[in-house]
């Protein structure tokens, strides 16, 4: 829209001269009250709870308030009783001067809804001031052959009261000469005239002084009173004439001091003194001689200070034109005086709040008044506020606006708003006048706290210290103040079997989790819970977020030897036949670790060795083979001690001790001795107890049949094994040894041990296989087995 020229943003410019829009008004008849000037602060002037037809307390519930037009605070508001009360001893005469009637204007603002009701009080005058005369002596000069029944004007009195206490009478002293006459005037006023009754005779009386009386109308009367001094002159034959008996002219309030109004002219016919005019004001207010001065001698009235069209728009001067000989004439001057647009428009805020909470729909947050004191197109208004905002201006009754959100706010988009309001006049030139205003979004807990991760993953490593600090979850609320504290806590588990309390704690301030306990990675190698952010507001919001806790494995666990048995218990022999080859598997050390990852990766070598260079181990599985070819000179028994070290820092480790027999003719990979089969059972208590139970029983069954055996076996090969092998009498008695691989090596073999039966030694004499022997004699050479004695154990000892 644009308007002679000047633009103005399309969406947000209001002209004041139309539209009252959305609001609820009273009608134009509402809210008139009177009140008595001069009566005391405080005093009552009605109750406006009743008035308006509104419970008790209903006032200050929608926060209702007086706003007056000029922005003075001339009532009080008691919202709690509904009274509305003076808030300053009034004055009349001060407030509207010689307006009368005396009307303030004001209005009542309500919110919820928001509604605004035009009021006027107007307050009466009472008879406070008494009629005054401007000069306490008049002096009146009259020729002596003035006619009788001439009518002599008087300076009237002033009195501020209005009405019947204003000035309704004038009297003067008894005297034979002159008479009162009122006279009345176009503007409503009264003036006294000294009519002449009686011709005078400067021969007999030269003065006369007389009193003049002002009453006014006020109960008591009060009165003025002012000497008329008459002055009889010597014969004056002609007045003065002026050339217009009125005098219209134009000043623009702009006018500098000293600008010339108009300039007045009297002419007298008479000669000599009696023809020297004077000019003077006559009955002129105290603002006329402030405000104008006029040239006694040339008539020209000049300016004597600054116009202002607002607050006077015409002035109406009486100038009077006097003789040298007493004689005088009066004129009268009307002086209009121009507007300009001198006056930029005001704007006067009534009702503000600087807050308004967010996601509110439509919700009022200023009202204003705005005005312009200029005239015609000077005094026409346009009110807008700036582009792109969420606000509306709707202009309600007597130029009042109101400022209201378009719509729902969001303080987390944005927080503070600033507002210009802007007041245009359309006068030329152009005045504004702008009033900036902060609104701040109050906040309103509409954001649940928010993880800055939806899971997290923390790291703990094993045999931690109590109350370690193990990591941190947080959460931001966009909201502020008491909305966006944020307390922190665990949510129950969803596995109910985790004992999460005596597991994590939770700082509720700051988020810290802490190990309540030393955490052990063989039993718990990783655990998942929840915790929840909940902030402060009402009602509170609250998230979760997933923690998952990963135990990270420490170098806490020896390797542990599997095989052999390392319990102390009677040592396990591997029996290795002289005729293997280099890189023959004797055994393997099988050992296990209870860590992970790197921390459980085993390596072999080779400590101790009875014959160094012999027997090798291989660093990775454990397995024990020969280095070199086996010779009779190398030793028949060999003890070996076996390194099994994990890959921690620091490394751990563990010993296994291997004994080795060395055999001649022995061609199976592996032949654990007997006495592995007790060290293996005692892996088990409760086994042990049903092994040995069953045991005891199988042996005297199996001893039984065995013993017959052998018996019958015994007599069979006696014979025969006179020339091959004596058995000497001896602590070493002749035994079958029978060895089941139950272990690495799981195929059976049957061998002929012969014994030396001599005192303090137990050395192997010879050693070779049974079974071949037998099969090479057939069924026909049973008779050489008699010299055979076979045991329980399955060996020949010859």
């Amino acid at each position: 829209m644009k308007t002679r020229g000047f633009s103005f943003p399309r969406q947000r410019q209001v002209l004041f001269l139309f539209l009252f829009w959305g609001v609820s008004l009273a009608g134009s008849g509402f809210g008139r009250y009177s009140v008595t000037e001069e009566t005391e602060k405080g005093s009552f002037v009605v109750n406006l709870a009743k008035d308006l037809g509104l419970a008790e307390g209903k006032l200050a519930a929608r926060g209702t308030r007086v706003v007056s037009d000029d922005n003075k605070q001339y009532l009080l508001l008691d919202s709690h009783t509904g009274n509305l009360l003076t808030n300053e001893k009034l004055d009349r005469e001060k407030l509207c001067g010689p307006k009368e009637p005396c009307m303030l204007y004001f209005q009542i603002l309500m919110d919820d809804p928001f509604q605004i009701y035009r009021a006027e009080l107007r307050v009466r005058d009472i008879n406070d001031h008494s009629p005054v005369f401007r000069h306490k002596e008049m002096v009146l000069k009259i020729s002596e052959n003035t006619a009788e029944g001439t009518a002599f004007r008087l300076e009237r009195a002033q009195d501020p009261d209005e009405g019947h206490n204003s000035i309704q009478n004038y009297t003067i002293s008894p005297n034979s000469f002159f008479h009162i006459k009122i006279s009345g005037s176009d503007e409503g006023m009264i003036y006294p005239e000294l009519v002449l009754d009686k011709a005078l005779d400067r021969e007999e009386q030269e003065e006369l002084s007389l009193t003049l009386t002002a009453l006014d109308g006020g109960s008591p009367s009060r009165s003025g009173t002012s000497t008329v001094r008459i002055v009889v002159l010597d014969v004056n034959d002609n007045a003065p004439q002026f050339a217009q008996a009125l005098y219209e002219t134009q000043a623009p309030e702009n006018s500098p001091i000293g600008f010339l109004i108009v300039k007045v002219s009297a002419e007298d016919v008479d000669s000599g003194v009696n023809a020297e005019v004077s000019y003077s004001f006559f009955d002129a207010s105290e603002n006329i001689r402030t405000t104008f001065q006029i040239n006694p001698f040339s008539g020209e009235i000049f300016l004597r200070e600054l116009l202002d069209y607002e607050l006077v728009n015409s002035y109406k001067i009486n100038i009077q034109a006097m003789d040298g000989g007493g004689l005088s004439a009066r004129c009268r001057v009307l002086v209009e005086v121009l507007d300009t647009n001198d006056n930029p428009p005001e704007l006067i805020v009534s009702s503000f709040s600087n807050s308004v909470a967010e996601n509110s729909p439509e919700t009022p947050l200023a009202v204003f008044k705005i005005n312009d004191r200029d005239s015609g197109e000077n005094g026409k208004m346009v009110c807008y506020i700036q582009e792109n905002l969420p606000f509306l201006l709707k202009p309600s009754v007597e130029n009042f606006y109101i400022l209201i959100t378009e719509g729902a706010l969001d303080r987390e988009l944005r927080a503070e708003y600033n507002i210009t309001i802007t007041v245009t006049d359309l006068g030329t030139p152009r005045l504004k006048t702008e009033h900036h205003i902060t609104v701040l979004v109050s906040d309103v807990n509409d954001n649940a706290p928010a993880f800055t991760q939806t899971s997290y993953t923390l790291f703990v490593r094993e045999n931690n210290s109590p109350a370690l600090h193990i990591g941190s979850v947080s959460a931001t609320d966009g909201d502020s103040g008491t909305n966006a504290q944020v307390t922190y806590s665990l949510l129950p588990p969803q596995d109910l079997h985790l004992p999460l309390a005596s597991l994590v704690s939770i700082n509720t301030d700051n988020g810290h989790l802490f190990a309540l306990r030393s955490l052990d990675y063989e039993a718990l190698q990783a655990f998942e819970f929840r915790v929840g952010a909940t902030d402060r507001g009402s009602p509170a919001l609250s998230s979760e977020a997933l923690v998952r806790v990963l135990v990270l494995d420490a170098n806490d666990n020896s390797p542990f030897v599997l095989y052999p048995l390392q319990n102390g218990s009677a040592p396990c022999t591997e029996l290795v036949p002289r005729a293997a080859e280099p890189g023959y598997l004797v055994t393997k050390v099988v050992a296990v670790d209870g860590d992970s990852g790197q921390n459980a990766w085993l390596s072999y070598q080779l400590l101790k060795a009875t014959e160094p260079g012999l027997f090798g181990v291989w660093a990775h599985n454990g397995e024990v083979r020969t280095a070199r070819l086996l010779s009779e000179r190398d030793a028949a028994k060999h003890r070996l001690v076996v390194l099994v070290k994990d890959n921690g820092e620091p490394p751990r480790s563990a010993t296994a001790t291997l004994h080795l027999l060395l055999v001649d003719g022995f061609s199976q990979p592996y032949l654990p001795l007997p006495e592995a089969a007790p060290a293996q059972a005692q892996a088990d208590l409760l086994t042990v107890y049903l092994v040995v139970a069953l045991a005891s029983v199988s042996s005297l069954f199996l001893f039984s049949v065995l013993l017959f055996v052998a018996v019958r076996l015994c007599r069979r090969s006696r014979a025969a094994s006179v020339g091959r092998c004596s058995v000497p009498e001896g602590p070493f008695p002749g035994h079958l040894v029978d060895v089941s691989g139950a272990e690495t090596l799981s195929q059976s073999c049957q061998y002929e041990v012969c014994l030396t039966g001599g005192p303090g030694t137990s050395e192997f004499k010879f050693l070779k296989p049974v079974i071949s022997d037998i099969q090479a004699q057939g069924p026909g050479r049973k008779g050489e087995e008699n010299s055979t004695f076979r045991n329980s154990f399955g060996f020949n000892i010859q």
